[in-house]
């Protein structure tokens, strides 16, 4: 009897989880069955923003149903992070992901959310190159120059950032580690401030992301010293990597990428992650993220990604005693 109990409960237990998979497989096959909300966790008119309504008719092409774009700006992002990871696991809300979601686990305490455990991840988009520029009044013409003079003026110079753990900030933190120099840090609330204040000399330094800066860089209203990716950019070919010029490994590449929460379908992640490597594609979305100094990075494996970029920052944001205010 005992045996046959057991024997009973077993089948009831597997006649459950076949119940939940064959539930879960037709609310696959019957995604989207409604609008998608790609929610932009950052104020309207920055590259995420932009990325992300660039898609947006692509992809509604291409699942058959409206793709809206919800600004849910505050918090460095964590307002809009979080609400996503609340959201239903049925692919229909999703998150447009950027550098402050890998960093915002070790930046906050608590911690507002677990990017490993709390999302799925769906795709990377693209990068977008990092170049550290500088006022010309600085009397320095390459990395070496600026080292060399910080060193000699210890914290004579400064380095703006737009807000406290963003890829400037952590690139100005990383920098001084690495080159053993003393910068002061002034953060913004918004690259705008940062790019007045830049060209008018009131800052000397800054790590941004090079379509921002490329009209200035072109101008000689700012000097570029290097960028902060593997290769050298085709938009400023003369411009060194920092490989190249002294600091190997110095990366700090701006990213994009779709985060779903967690639980969501494997079969409507896949779904997800086709329509926006095809809507990636489309001839005029090539030629807008062209325009906007985008690299498409779709084959990216973008959990193994999102592991290595949290482990990474992490660590400096603990070396630096780094909190978010």
């Amino acid at each position: 009897m005992r045996y046959a109990h057991r024997l009973s409960a077993v089948l009831r237990h597997g006649a459950i989880a076949a119940c939940l998979a064959m539930a879960a497989g037709a609310q696959a096959a019957d995604f989207p069955n409604r609008p998608i909300t790609l929610v932009v966790p950052f104020p309207a008119g920055g590259t995420p923003d932009i990325l992300a309504r660039i898609l947006s008719e692509p992809m509604a092409a291409r699942l058959g149903q409206p793709f809206i774009i919800e600004n849910r700006a505050g918090a460095g992002g964590n307002i809009g992070a979080q609400a996503v990871m609340r959201a239903p696991a049925d692919g229909q809300t999703l998150l447009m992901c950027a550098f402050g979601c890998a960093v915002a686990p070790a930046l906050y305490q608590p911690p507002p959310y677990d990017i490993q455990k709390d999302f799925t991840p769906v795709t990377m988009l693209g990068t977008v190159p990092s170049v550290l520029v500088i006022n010309p009044k600085v009397p320095a013409q390459t990395v070496g120059e600026l080292i060399a003079y910080a060193k000699a003026h210890p914290g004579a110079l400064n380095a703006a950032s737009s807000g406290i753990g963003g890829s400037a900030h952590l690139a100005t933190e990383l920098f001084k580690q690495r080159a053993g120099v003393e910068i002061a840090h002034i953060p913004y609330k918004g690259a705008g401030q940062v790019a007045a204040d830049l060209l008018g000399g009131q800052v000397d330094m800054y790590f941004d992301n090079l379509p921002a800066s490329l009209p200035s860089i072109r101008a000689g209203k700012l000097r570029a010293l290097a960028v902060a990716s593997a290769a050298r950019s085709a938009s400023i070919p003369d411009v060194p990597t920092f490989a190249e010029a002294g600091l190997p490994g110095f990366l700090i590449t701006p990213w994009f990428g779709i985060l779903a929460p967690a639980g969501t379908p494997p079969a409507t992640v896949e779904k997800l992650r086709a329509a926006f490597a095809a809507s990636l594609a489309a001839p005029q979305v090539v030629e807008r993220m062209r325009e906007l100094g985008v690299q498409a990075a779709v084959d990216v494996p973008f959990g193994a990604f999102l592991a290595d970029e949290t482990a990474r920052w992490k660590d400096v944001i603990e070396r630096n005693h780094i909190r978010a205010e």
